[in-house]
C-alpha cells in the first residue's frame, strides 16, 4: 500500500484547504473549500481528479468555494447531516462515529463541536492525519461562537487522545499570534519557547506553520494543557477542574 499524499493549500488571506490523494486508486478528497481556484490549480498541477469534498463546518470561509468546485469536478460532498440546512447540498450525511472511505483510506468522523455546533473532524489513521479546521488549531483552538467551554474541552480531549504522532491539519494561519498568547500562559515552557522561535522564522520566510504534530500540541498548546496543575496555579485556579481552567484560558485569548 502506497502512502497517501496530503497537500496544504493556502486560500483567501489566512485559510487552508487540504487535498488528500490515494495513489493506489486515484481517489482525491478536498477538506474544506474556502475558494475553488487555488484548489483547482493544484489539482491541475498534480494531474489529480477530485472525487470527494469533506466539509468540517458551516462557516463561509470553509465552504464558499464548494459549489464552484462541484460544478468543475462533479465531486461528491460529505458533511454533518444535523447541519445540512446551512451547508451546501450534501451527497452523504455524516455524524459522530461514522466511517467511510476515500479510495482505500478509512476516514473516521469525530464531532468536535464548540467553535460552532456540529463541527466535524476527520481522522485518517492510514495517513496519520486528522483534519480539525477550527477546533484544535496550531497552538490554539477556535473561538466559541456557538458552544460552551465544557463542550470544547470535551472535543479537544477527544482529539488529544489520538496517537501523538498524528499530524494535525487545521484551518488557519493563526500560529504566530497563538504562540505569543501561549507564552503568557506558560512563559517558562522550554518546548513552547523553542517552537515560538521556529514559528517566527517560518513566517519570516513565508512558510506555513500548518500542519503540526499532536505531540507538539500536547507539549505546547495551552488549550490542550488545561489539566496541568502548574498552569492552573499560574492562573490562580488551584484545584479547579480542567474545563474551568480551559474556560479561563479561552476567555483570556478572546481579549488578547
Amino acid at each position: 500500500m502506497t502512502d497517501p499524499q496530503i497537500i496544504t493549500i493556502p486560500c483567501l488571506t489566512d485559510n487552508y484547504a487540504f487535498l488528500m490523494h490515494d495513489p493506489d486508486n486515484g481517489a482525491t478528497a478536498c477538506i474544506d473549500v474556502p475558494d475553488a481556484a487555488p484548489i483547482q490549480a493544484v489539482l491541475a498541477e498534480r494531474g489529480w481528479t477530485l472525487s470527494d469534498i469533506l466539509i468540517t463546518h458551516h462557516h463561509w470561509d470553509h465552504i464558499d468555494g464548494v459549489a464552484a468546485l462541484v460544478d468543475a469536478t462533479g465531486a461528491k460532498v460529505w458533511g454533518c447531516g444535523a447541519d445540512a440546512h446551512r451547508l451546501p447540498p450534501l451527497d452523504h450525511a455524516l455524524a459522530e462515529g461514522d466511517t467511510f472511505r476515500i479510495g482505500t483510506l478509512r476516514v473516521e468522523v469525530m464531532d468536535v463541536s464548540g467553535h460552532c455546533a456540529n463541527h466535524l473532524a476527520f481522522h485518517v489513521p492510514q495517513a496519520h492525519a486528522v483534519f480539525t479546521a477550527d477546533s484544535l488549531m496550531a497552538l490554539g483552538c477556535g473561538r466559541l461562537f456557538e458552544g460552551t467551554p465544557d463542550q470544547m474541552w470535551e472535543s479537544l480531549s477527544k482529539l488529544a487522545a489520538l496517537p501523538p504522532e498524528t499530524i494535525v491539519y487545521s484551518g488557519h494561519e493563526y500560529t504566530a499570534t497563538n504562540a505569543r498568547f501561549a507564552l503568557t500562559i506558560e512563559p517558562e515552557n522550554s518546548a513552547l519557547i523553542s517552537r515560538s522561535r521556529a514559528i517566527e522564522a517560518a513566517r519570516a520566510a513565508g512558510d506555513p506553520t500548518v500542519p503540526s504534530t499532536l505531540a507538539d500540541e500536547l507539549a505546547t498548546n495551552p488549550f490542550l494543557r488545561a489539566a496541568d496543575p502548574a498552569i492552573a496555579a499560574h492562573l490562580g485556579l488551584q484545584n479547579a477542574t480542567p474545563a474551568r481552567v480551559f474556560a479561563e484560558i479561552r476567555a483570556r485569548k478572546d481579549s488578547f
